[in-house]
């Protein structure tokens, strides 16, 4: 939002000639997540250890351990990190870039999802939450709308393809096939980090190590420069997600600290 404000204005006031480089908005999308995590964590902390005297119910497939260290711990402390990822991201990432609202259509999303199964399992105490089926069709649903619009913005040369990594001249032409293996790798890593987050809740450190690789490589396929050297499939556009990136970066402090 910041980009589309103030950029434009950049001839008249020199400063706003920073909002042009990427890595200056990807690190205020990063310290902006990270100042709300601080400043609203804890009263959203409060909120819930209020609103849920009990804690969530523990999953009897976790650790023994968890039964005495996990009780009394609220669920839906995940609002937090959506908090910052979605203001840092909106404030400022580039708007009228498509791909950016493609992945924050997959977060808003899922987070719905998440926080219906958490609503329930707090409610009717009962650590399984939404039915899974209906949970893994509704994932299905938004994951398939965000990889019909990715291939839809993306171009029609490359929008079935699948670059493999360190092969840099090898392009696999999917055809159909690319949606579905598209919607799968979507569920799964996020049905994986839920496992992972539910058996252990130790999930935020290697999503944020994850988020950073990801802003990474976002940043060096969307410049033409870079990918040209590292003679990689350049993907105009791409490198708006490296602000999205630094933001879960950002939040995942936050919340950690």
């Amino acid at each position: 939002m910041l980009y589309n404000l103030l950029f434009p204005m950049a001839d008249d006031f020199a400063l706003f000639n920073l909002f042009r480089y990427l890595t200056f908005r990807t690190g205020g999308a990063l310290m902006t997540a990270l100042f709300l995590s601080f400043l609203f964590g804890p009263a959203i902390i409060r909120t819930l250890k209020r609103r849920q005297p009990d804690g969530q119910p523990i999953r009897e497939d976790g650790p023994a351990s968890h039964i005495i260290t996990k009780a009394g711990t609220p669920t839906m402390g995940g609002f937090m990190i959506l908090l910052g990822i979605m203001a840092g991201t909106i404030l400022w990432a580039d708007l009228s870039n498509l791909y950016v609202w493609a992945v924050l259509l997959v977060t808003i999303g899922f987070g719905l999802v998440g926080f219906a199964d958490d609503y329930l399992k707090v409610t009717k105490r009962n650590s399984r939450g939404v039915p899974g089926k209906i949970k893994l069709g509704c994932e299905i649903l938004i994951a398939a709308a965000a990889v019909w619009w990715i291939g839809a913005i993306a171009s029609p040369v490359y929008a079935d393809m699948l670059s493999i990594p360190f092969l840099k001249n090898v392009l696999l032409d999917l055809g159909w096939l690319f949606l579905p293996l598209a919607v799968i790798v979507i569920v799964g890593a996020s049905n994986a980090v839920n496992l992972t987050d539910g058996l252990d809740g130790l999930a935020i450190m290697p999503v944020m190590i994850a988020a950073a690789s990801f802003a990474f490589i976002a940043y060096l396929v969307g410049n033409a420069v870079y990918a040209s050297y590292l003679q990689i499939l350049p993907v105009p556009g791409a490198g708006e997600l490296a602000v999205f990136g630094g933001a879960i970066v950002g939040a995942g402090v936050g919340f950690l600290w």
